[in-house]
Parts: C-alpha cells; sequence; structure tokens
C-alpha cells in the first residue's frame, strides 16, 4: 500500500548532509516543509530530532540509503518531491587525467547525484567551499555538472559564490552554492545581495553576560529577563515579526538564555583578552577580537580524534574577557534563540561551525520558491521542540537511540571532569 503524507499546502524539501540543521531552517524559513533530513553522526540527528520534530530524521550514512527508503521513511511514496539540498563533504581531488568523482574520498558526492537521480527532484541545491572554484579543483565542479546534467538536471551557470554577510548575516562567511533544475522545470536565480549589513554588536549586544552567572559552570541554560532594542536581535527571540520568515513558529520562553555554558580562562588570559584591540588578534591564543561595529570572522567547526581533535579558535567578545558563548555564536550565525544546540560547548560549536547560516540559506531557497511559483505561507499553529534530552546524549546514548553503532564518528578523547550537579554531567564529563 501507499503511504501518503499528510500535505500542508507548502512544497517539500528534503536535506541530505543535513548536520545539526542549518539548511534545514533556511529552507523552512523560505516556505518549504523539510520532509526527511539525511546525517551520519547521531549527536547532530539528536539536534535535528529536537529541532524540528515533525522531520523525519534519518541516522544513516548516505551510502547505505535509496531514494525509495527515503520516500518510505518519510511518507513521501508517490509524492513529488520539491526540492533536495546538501552539502557534501569534498576531500580528495585526483591528479589531471583522472575523474575526480571517482575518488573513493569523493564518494559522497556520487551518493548525492545518485539519490538526486532516484528521488528526481524538481530542484537541487549544492553548497560547498569556495575552495572548488578553485585551481585544478574546478574539474571536479566540471565533472559535477556534468554528471547532474546526464542525470535530466540543468545547472544554473554561473555557480556563485556567496557571502553570508551580504544577506543580513553577521559574517564574513563565503560559500559556494550551484543551483539545478529538472528539465521540465524553468531555472531560479542565484540571490541578490542586502544592502545592509548586520553588525556583531546588533546581533549579540543584548544577550546577557554569562559570566556572571555560576549556574552556566555545570549547564548551559539560565531563565532571565532582559531587554532586546535592535530588529535583528528581537526577530531572533521571537519579539519581532520577520515579514520573510515562512517558518513553523516553535514553543519556546525568550527568557531563557540557553547554549550559554562558559568558558573557564586564567586571570592571564583574561588579561590578555582586554588588551587586544577590536579586531585585532591576540597574540598567544591567535583567537580573533571582535569589533562591535563590524562582521565576526568565519566561525569554523573542531576536528574529531580522527583528524587531530583540535578546537577551532573562538573569537573573543568585543568588551568581555572571554571567549563568545554558542549562544552568541548562534546569534552570529543567524540561528533563532528558539534553536537550541548540544548541551557541551565542543558539540555546540562543532555543529554551528559546519552549518550554513540560515539567513544565507534562506536567501537561496527563496530562490527556488520563486521558481516553483508558490506564495510562501506561515503555518498559524506554533510546533512544540522536542524532547530536551536530545540535546544531553553523549555518543553512545545517541548511538543506542537511532539504532546505529556508536563508532561511525570518530570521537574527541578527552578527559573527564567532575561536573557536579548538573543535569548533563555524562555529556559534559565526555566532551567538555
Amino acid at each position: 500500500m501507499i503511504s501518503l503524507r499528510k500535505s500542508s499546502g507548502r512544497p517539500i524539501g528534503v536535506d541530505l548532509f543535513a548536520g545539526a540543521g542549518g539548511l534545514s531552517l533556511s529552507f523552512e524559513q523560505a516556505g518549504f516543509d523539510v520532509a526527511a533530513a539525511l546525517e551520519i553522526d547521531p549527536i547532530h540527528c539528536a539536534t535535528h530530532e529536537y529541532n524540528f520534530p515533525n522531520c523525519t530524521t534519518i541516522c544513516a550514512s548516505v551510502v547505505a540509503v535509496s531514494g525509495d527508503e527515503i520516500r518510505s521513511r518519510a511518507g513521501l511514496l508517490g509524492k513529488d518531491i520539491d526540492v533536495v539540498f546538501g552539502g557534501p563533504p569534498c576531500q580528495g581531488f585526483s591528479m589531471i587525467g583522472k575523474r575526480t568523482l571517482d575518488d573513493p574520498r569523493n564518494s559522497l558526492v556520487f551518493h548525492f547525484v545518485r539519490l538526486i537521480k532516484e528521488l528526481q527532484p524538481k530542484y537541487c541545491v549544492f553548497e560547498n567551499v569556495k575552495g572548488l572554484t578553485l585551481g585544478l579543483h574546478t574539474k571536479f565542479l566540471t565533472e559535477l555538472i556534468d554528471e547532474l546534467k546526464r542525470a535530466n538536471y540543468a545547472v544554473v551557470l554561473p555557480y556563485q559564490v556567496l557571502n553570508a554577510a551580504d544577506y543580513g548575516v553577521p559574517q564574513d562567511r563565503r560559500r559556494l552554492f550551484l543551483l539545478a533544475a529538472r528539465s521540465d522545470m524553468g531555472q531560479p536565480l542565484y540571490p541578490l545581495s542586502k544592502r545592509t549589513r548586520t553588525t556583531v554588536w546588533e546581533a549579540i549586544g543584548d544577550l546577557p553576560d554569562a559570566d556572571k552567572f555560576d549556574i552556566l559552570n555545570d549547564r548551559d541554560s539560565i531563565a532571565l529577563r532582559w531587554s532586546s532594542k535592535v530588529a535583528y536581535a528581537r526577530r531572533l527571540r521571537g519579539l519581532k515579526n520577520d515579514p520573510e520568515d515562512y517558518s513553523c513558529p516553535r514553543n519556546f520562553d525568550s527568557n531563557l538564555l540557553s547554549s550559554s555554558l562558559r568558558t573557564k580562562h586564567t586571570d592571564l588570559s583574561k588579561q590578555r583578552f582586554l588588551q587586544t584591540p577590536p579586531g585585532e588578534t591576540e597574540g598567544i591564543s591567535r583567537f580573533h577580537k571582535l569589533n562591535p561595529s563590524g562582521v565576526c570572522n568565519t566561525l569554523r567547526a573542531g576536528t574529531d580524534s580522527a583528524r587531530g581533535a583540535f578546537t577551532s579558535p573562538r573569537p573573543i567578545h568585543p568588551f568581555f574577557p572571554r571567549v563568545i558563548t554558542v549562544r552568541e555564536a548562534a546569534r552570529l550565525h543567524s540561528y533563532p534563540d528558539w534553536f537550541r544546540f548540544h548541551a557541551t560547548k565542543w558539540h555546540g560549536f562543532r555543529q554551528i561551525g559546519n552549518s550554513v547560516p540560515p539567513l544565507l540559506g534562506r536567501a537561496v531557497a527563496a530562490e527556488i520558491i520563486k521558481a516553483l511559483g508558490v506564495r510562501p505561507k506561515r503555518p498559524a499553529k506554533p510546533r512544540d521542540l522536542g524532547n530536551i534530552q536530545l540535546l544531553e546524549f553523549d555518543m553512545s546514548k545517541a548511538s543506542r537511540y537511532f539504532g546505529v553503532r556508536s563508532d561511525v564518528i570518530a570521537q574527541r578523547l578527552r578527559r573527564s571532569y567532575d561536573l557536579k550537579q548538573s543535569p548533563t554531567q555524562d555529556t559534559l564529563q565526555l566532551f567538555p
């Protein structure tokens, strides 16, 4: 029997390589219902399920999943999918004379194209690092475009490298976007940049200083009351309507300061942070100190143990002698305050650094909506978020929850710390 997903009247999207859900949120804000999200990392899957409880989160490698399985699990059998989007990791580039898509390290891109063929969406969006547009790497893009053409998709050329700062995100972050249309569909356009930019202080200036609250040494949230006057901050707190946001409203407390676990610094480090001029790099830590009237430097993710277990440098707050919190990073990435991340700093920063800023992704997704000829509608009924325990899983618990092996993602090996009276103690001990 063919099962049909209940229609909301909104176009349908599928997110491949979903991470915590940056592009899922982008497309939802543009007016799509994201019906399915595929992600291999159980920690990311748990965060995605918390934020998108009505989406089918599939915890699996893209290599092992078919288009029919995605359709079946998401209730999309017999339905036409409007868009498939994602940013597959591109790690290997063969020498001249060889097909880069045949490099085993690029198999994820091969399977991205395979799922496009199997799902046959009206449109597809490929997102990746701007480095693919440079030097010999362009050969990779040429092959990808040819493969999509063979799959009956026409890529909109020239492809574009878009800077998030040009779309209202207070961050200098440049990403490659490649849009493609099925042969029976009209081609979309790449979005035009906005005229005004958002500054660092407009994004985070209203947030209370996490260092004032001892409870944030052991947990990542606290209930507070504070004032937000700038439009950008008020929109992310849900205090002001965003006329271009068509996502489903979430039930959440705008007075909850979440994702704000504190970072401990030595007195010497604090002194160096204070002495560093805004917009400059601190000489010892090599951390960049944010300029309140400028935009943030690119926020990056750390690496797992297989790649050295490096923590990516976190910017220094423009006025306080500390690095920014996960919530401050989320504001600088354009995530709304209802969107929660893993309870630890390690995973929280990793989830932000690996994601597309929602406002940037929304600008791209809005062009797909236009090409579909759809007038976006915002659902009237607010939606509850998921179980808060999803944000507190360590890798072992997350793997058991999704029924997958715990070693699918290489782990960051760190000493455990004795953090008492913490509701997320197990998680914090594994990933401080």
